[in-house]
């Protein structure tokens, strides 16, 4: 399970739900702040950074490729339009982008991605669109190579059919920022699926 962060959603102060999240040991987590500017989310990385390294997390920032390389944060993840206008991924290690389509998955293949984030897979209180549902996320996951995690409403009881699908794994943002036990999310949101 990858966590995306957005603590205006957080029913606890911000970093304690990063440090009980980062002791559950998901897969990565994305921190996404895009309101802050550069100083304000430089301290935040800085701070999440710190409670990653000591669980042993990795940490990606999302879009903000200079506060990344400024904490020598090696992991980055891009809306599909920087991806497109970045020219040198050469200062990390693993590039991401989220894609709406299987053309923008294709391409963000052919740019350097590493594993795409593909959605919104279910409904979800963060999107006023309709949700593309499984058959989209089956087509992402056949068109590409990488890794594709489904995002956008998954829940544990959705999370079997997003595996189904030939998903790498979930991507949450909601339910990571409120959830009181994640140590329970991680898990069942990690299990393997026969």
């Amino acid at each position: 399970m990858i966590a995306i962060t957005a603590r205006n959603l957080c029913a606890r102060p911000f970093l304690e739900q990063i440090g009980l999240l980062a002791a559950a040991h998901p897969e990565m987590i994305i921190l996404r702040e895009k309101d802050l500017c550069y100083d304000e989310l430089l301290v935040l990385a800085a701070q999440c950074l710190e409670i990653c390294e000591r669980h042993n997390v990795p940490l990606a920032i999302n879009s903000d490729m200079d506060v990344a390389r400024e904490l020598n944060i090696c992991r980055i993840h891009l809306p599909m339009q920087l991806m497109r206008e970045t020219e040198d991924f050469s200062d990390f290690s693993l590039v991401g982008a989220s894609v709406h389509s299987v053309d923008q998955a294709r391409e963000a293949e052919d740019l350097g991605a590493d594993y795409v984030l593909a959605g919104h897979v279910f409904h979800t209180a963060c999107k006023d669109s309709d949700p593309r549902g499984i058959p989209f996320l089956e087509a992402i996951c056949d068109a590409v190579d990488i890794p594709v995690y489904g995002v956008g409403g998954i829940t544990p009881e959705t999370y079997p059919d997003v595996m189904r699908a030939g998903a790498a794994g979930a991507a949450v943002m909601s339910s990571a920022m409120t959830e009181q036990e994640p140590a329970e999310l991680v898990q069942r949101l990690s299990r393997r699926i026969e």
